[in-house]
């Protein structure tokens, strides 16, 4: 025995007829064993790693016999994988194996239409693993026997479902097959009590069996509208070689290959629940997520951790598949992809899973042993069994000393004790077929089997089906489309001129259809000169090619689509007619497509759609049969419950991002209780209902207890009743916010207003006010400044009367958990009055970006009124006619996606608040340097200090501006570091003081202005400065240096200037405006003028540049 590791597979498919009309892009890319994946929204890339990456997206071409085959002359050519290759690979192991005496596995995982059927089964000349395996198997087998081989050879197949825990066996037929039960044995473990297993002779013979199995499972489905992509299917080849060792013993070598197509896997939805169990156990995916937890434990063992406990007994599927996850079996999986990008999440979801898988290790074993010591073993433990039965004292034993026990908890042991007799009955009746089997002749047993088979009917039915007029049955999973078959003729194949299609109840129905919404009498299809029309009976719902059939009559054409009731799809078919038809080969998914699109002004093509638009899409055609089937069977069971499509956003579910999702609304016709379901539970209960209706069908008691009804959900659970989203834009500027917003639900209707507020504070919740000053013009400035803000929730009002126990929770930026305010009971005006403190740390871009751009969202819960009227009488109330359904019975949704309240208008709204508050504030400083200048100008100021000037500009308030302005007056115009400003010596640094309004607007320089630009003759000199100097000579009275009004003058050139300066006083730096060479136009010179004490040091300076009058010197 070795012990090996499962080897993984990971294959990608073409594009499908949905992916190429919706103008899907690829994100999967393959190089070597390595393959890649692209998320749509964020471009980021995840690569993983298996024993084998197949590209099979493009890269081929047909051969000429239909064979798709890598083609040369394109670029991915070298790297595509055909059916042979992947066969190669994977399949011929297998084969391998069995040859060996060693059992294996194969297993094959992805969501719905991901391709796991076609490297399987595979179509028309590409066959798949499956019948490359079972042709080559035979063909070894004639090959060995031709050689002169004196083994025998015995090949037994066996195929079986699992659906919500419900294992049946595909080869039986009979209406009244009853589900499996799984014991397990002491030796070979889990089994299905009752399986069939049926020797077969050629592949042919298997090809057959596995279609009588799919047409069985076909029937069942139908019947009850079960979901084949929620069903695990398993096909057992069993394998024996009978051969007489050197001591004369006959020996037996058996392999048993299983193939197991399981279950698809699901969409996360927003919940970010996929596949989860419903809380009464019911567990339509229990077995899909029951192995997964298995892989994850047998990961974790093979990575060394000890003491785990695998839990194979959670679901049938892991009990059954024991041996090929961690016993005697060597195992393979194919994970199948889409390589489109509106399947990413599923995509992901299966590449996780398949790289867990890869990590798990094996140990098989060659099965052979003498035939006498394996009889002679049956033969005694049948003895131990019987011998127990007979005595009532149940020996454990048995089951631990096997590979069945070894894993088992003392609760577990105890829980078995109470069904140990019927599981000695099993063993013992099996043991007791094993040891007829073996004894029997293989050829006798085979002829047995084919004198019970109904494949011979089959080949029958598909024969007929070129030359008379039928209708076949359209199904989700193609392969179990076309596999029922209704043919409109009579009993001696002449043609029937009408046929009443009803549910079997009435008298004269020749042709019986079971489902929700069938009537008694529910329409006839008539014939007439080779004409065939349809005409529906009062009160039944038929469609044809998605539009209502009503009282007139349609006449029927080759390809066109029926449905009748609200599940029962079907293709009516003459094969005489041959006029061209639009479509030509019709699938589940167009039928589905063209009901909705006619329906009630879905659009469902694909053109131009984003990929949340094609998803949304894709839920509508998924869900809305479901809608109104779940309709029919309430009303039927008299269930009070209505169901509504609702389309929701992701604010008005309360979230901050995700996509528009389709939800179902279930609605308590008598109390007025509502529950929103997400489309994963609604599809998980839809398929309960379905199962729970047939069992009404059959007239079996559909009183169930409230755990197990898919029709039940807590009265007393919290509800959403609507949400809030608040932007946060003002904080990014210290400014706080409040507002008054909409309170929507679900449907984007207004429920209700709220009182809610965003402010600026400490980090112990002070709040700042203006006289702090914490007012930044650009939210760039709080990189590095500790960012608190406190949320204040006030208030709801005008919530609807039918809540109580109202509160409201939310979380900012990253937090995990959610806040929640106090309870209000008995109020539609709850005042929460809640405050908290959001601490956001040293503020970086990413803070700053989402304060400036981001939000957060309230939402509102509570609890529902039972609103069910005083003085009723109970009994059963039919589902109304509402809104949702239109002539002909065709369902759409409640809010027909027509947004009422607008998210991004209520973004908008806040943002011109916040900037509208920002704008005020830079008004309020435009105001206080405005009069700043007034001021100065009417002093006299020529400059001014800039800490002077920064008081001013940050002032927060207008009365401390005030207080700075006021200083302005004591201001001193020198240059002169040692006495400039007003106390204490400081250095005068400031701004050249315009003296007019013009200078100020940016205009011409007024003759006799500052820089006397433009004059003629000598009013500069003169009347021009004699304000400045009458002042200057007042300081100077008052012990202050003068003015340096003149000085400024000198630094600018004069041009034109034709008189000459008088009674110009000069500052310290006057030798700066000796060394401006004087303009040609000037003819005067300068008198009167007083050399400062640094006359010297000044005559050192640099002439500074030119400055406007407004201009900052520093």
């Amino acid at each position: 025995m070795t012990e090996e590791n499962v080897k993984v597979a990971v294959r990608v498919r073409p594009f499908n007829g949905r992916e190429k009309e919706r103008n899907s892009q690829v994100i999967i890319d393959m190089t070597g064993n390595t393959t890649s994946i692209t998320d749509p929204a964020s471009k980021d890339v995840k690569k993983f790693t298996f024993d084998f990456s197949y590209w099979s997206h493009d890269g081929c071409k047909d051969d000429g016999t239909g064979y798709m085959a890598p083609d040369t002359s394109h670029p991915n050519g070298k790297k595509f994988a055909d059916q042979k290759k992947v066969y190669n690979e994977m399949g011929a192991g297998v084969l391998k194996n069995a040859w060996e005496g060693y059992n294996s596995t194969l297993f094959a995982y992805g969501q719905t239409g991901s391709g796991k059927s076609w490297s399987m089964v595979g179509y028309g000349v590409n066959k798949g693993i499956v019948p490359i395996y079972c042709e080559n198997l035979y063909k070894q087998i004639d090959e060995k026997r031709a050689a002169g081989a004196k083994e025998q050879y015995e090949v037994m197949f066996s195929m079986l479902e699992i659906y919500n825990e419900n294992v049946q066996d595909l080869l039986d037929s009979s209406p009244s097959k009853k589900y499996l039960n799984v014991r397990q044995h002491p030796k070979s473990g889990f089994y299905a009590d009752g399986l069939k297993s049926v020797p077969v002779g050629t592949y042919a013979e298997i090809e057959q069996r596995i279609e009588e199995g799919t047409r069985n499972r076909t029937v069942a489905s139908t019947k009850m509208n079960a979901t084949s992509s929620r069903a695990h299917t398993i096909v057992t080849i069993k394998f024996v070689q009978k051969s007489v060792n050197a001591a004369g013993e006959e020996m037996a070598k058996s392999a048993e290959a299983n193939l197991v197509d399981l279950a698809g896997s699901e969409r996360a939805d927003s919940t970010g629940a996929t596949g989860a169990r419903l809380k009464e156990g019911a567990a339509i995916n229990q077995s899909l997520s029951s192995l997964g937890n298995c892989i994850a434990a047998l990961a974790e063992i093979a990575g060394g951790k000890k003491n785990m406990q695998v839990p194979y007994r959670d679901s049938m599927l892991t009990k059954l598949l024991k041996n090929a996850l961690g016993g005697n079996s060597k195992t393979i999986m194919i994970a199948a992809l889409s390589p489109a990008d509106i399947n990413f999440e599923e995509t992901l979801s299966t590449l996780r899973y398949a790289d867990r898988a890869k990590q798990i290790k094996t140990t098989a074993r060659v099965n052979e042993d003498p035939t006498a010591q394996l009889i002679r073993e049956l033969q005694e433990e049948n003895e131990k069994l019987k011998a127990m039965l007979a005595s009532g004292k149940m020996d454990m034993s048995l089951l631990e000393n096997g590979e069945g026990g070894a894993d088992m908890t003392d609760e577990e042991r105890a829980k078995l004790k109470n069904e140990l007799e019927a599981e000695y009955k099993g063993m013992l009746e099996k043991n007791k077929l094993d040891m007829e089997n073996m004894e029997k002749e293989f050829q006798k047993r085979l002829q047995e089997s084919q004198g019970q088979s109904s494949y011979k009917l089959i080949a029958e039915i598909n024969e007929k089906k070129k030359t008379y007029p039928h209708m076949y049955n359209l199904n989700s999973d193609p392969q179990m489309t076309g596999r029922i078959i209704h043919f409109l003729v009579k009993s001696d194949s002449t043609m029937d001129d009408e046929t009443i299609i009803g549910n079997g109840k009435a008298e004269g129905t020749d042709l019986t259809l079971r489902g929700s919404s069938i009537t008694d009498m529910h329409c006839k299809i008539m014939h007439k000169d080779g004409v065939f029309t349809l005409e529906t009976f009062p009160n039944a719902r038929t469609l044809r090619n998605g539009k209502p059939v009503t009282a007139e009559t349609k006449v029927l054409k080759n390809n066109d689509r029926l449905l009748f009731g609200t599940s029962q799809f079907y293709v009516f078919c003459n094969p005489k007619d041959t006029t061209p038809s639009k479509v030509t080969d019709p699938t589940f998914e167009m039928a589905q497509a063209e009901i909705a699109e006619k329906s009630g002004g879905f659009d469902m093509s694909g053109n131009n759609k984003s990929r949340d638009e094609s998803l949304l899409q894709q839920d509508l055609i998924e869900i809305m049969p479901g809608v109104e089937e779940a309709n029919s069977i309430s009303e039927a069971l008299g269930k009070q419950r209505r169901f509504d499509l609702v389309i929701v956003s992701p604010e008005a579910r309360g979230e901050m991002t995700g996509r528009t999702e389709v939800m179902v609304k279930m609605t308590d016709i008598e109390t007025k209780h509502e529950w929103f379901w997400n489309r994963q539970k609604f599809l998980d209960r839809k398929c309960l209902m379905s199962e729970l209706f047939d069992k009404f069908e059959d007239g079996v008691d559909v009183n169930v207890p409230q755990d197990k009804d898919p029709f039940y959900d807590d009265p007393k659970a919290d509800f959403h009743i609507g949400s809030v989203k608040m932007w946060l834009q003002s904080i990014s500027y210290m400014l706080e916010s409040s507002e008054t917003l909409d309170i929507t639900d679900f449907k984007g209707s207004s429920v209700g207003k709220m009182a809610i507020g965003a402010y600026p504070c400490d980090a112990k919740g002070k709040e700042y006010t203006e006289k702090d000053n914490k007012f930044v013009e650009d939210p760039s400035k709080l990189v590095g400044v500790p960012v608190d803000f406190k949320v204040k929730i006030l208030n709801a009002r005008g919530l609807p009367n039918r809540f109580t126990d109202v509160y409201c929770k939310y979380k900012v930026y990253l937090e995990e958990g959610f806040t929640q305010s106090k309870v209000m009971k008995d109020t539609i005006n709850p005042d929460f009055n809640h405050e908290r403190v959001i601490s956001l740390g040293a503020g970086t871009p990413e803070i700053v970006e989402f304060l400036k751009t981001g939000a957060f969202t309230v939402q509102i819960w509570g609890k529902q009124k039972d609103m069910k009227p005083k003085g009723g009488k109970g009994g059963k109330v039919l589902v109304p006619k509402t809104s949702t359904v239109v002539p002909g019975g065709t369902i759409h949704a409640v809010n027909d996606n027509v947004k009422r309240f607008d998210p991004e208008k209520v973004k908008i709204m806040m943002e011109v608040t916040a900037l509208k508050k920002r704008q005020e504030k830079m008004e309020q400083k435009l105001a206080h340097m405005q009069k700043m200048i007034a001021v100065a100008e009417e002093h006299n100021k020529r400059k001014l200090r800039t800490a002077l000037i920064k008081d001013i500009y940050v002032a927060p308030t207008n009365d401390q501006a005030e207080k700075c302005i006021k200083l302005i007056p004591l201001e001193q115009d020198s240059d002169d570091e040692d006495g400039g400003g007003i106390v204490g010596g400081s250095k005068v640094v400031g701004v050249v003081i315009p003296q007019n309004k013009q200078d100020i607007s940016g205009g011409e320089a007024d003759k006799g202005g500052v820089d006397g630009k433009g004059t003629k003759g000598g009013k500069k000199g003169g009347d021009g400065n004699k304000n400045s100097d009458e002042e200057s000579k007042k300081k100077k009275d008052k012990g202050h240096k003068g003015p340096d009004s003149d000085d400024d003058s000198k630094k600018k050139e004069v041009k034109g200037h034709n008189g000459g300066r008088r009674g110009s006083h000069s500052s310290d730096s006057e030798d700066e405006s000796k060394k401006k060479k004087a303009p040609p136009s000037h003819k005067g010179g300068r008198s009167g003028s007083h050399s400062s004490d640094s006359e010297d040091e000044s005559k050192k300076k640099k002439a500074p540049p030119k400055k406007s009058s407004a201009c900052v010197l520093l």
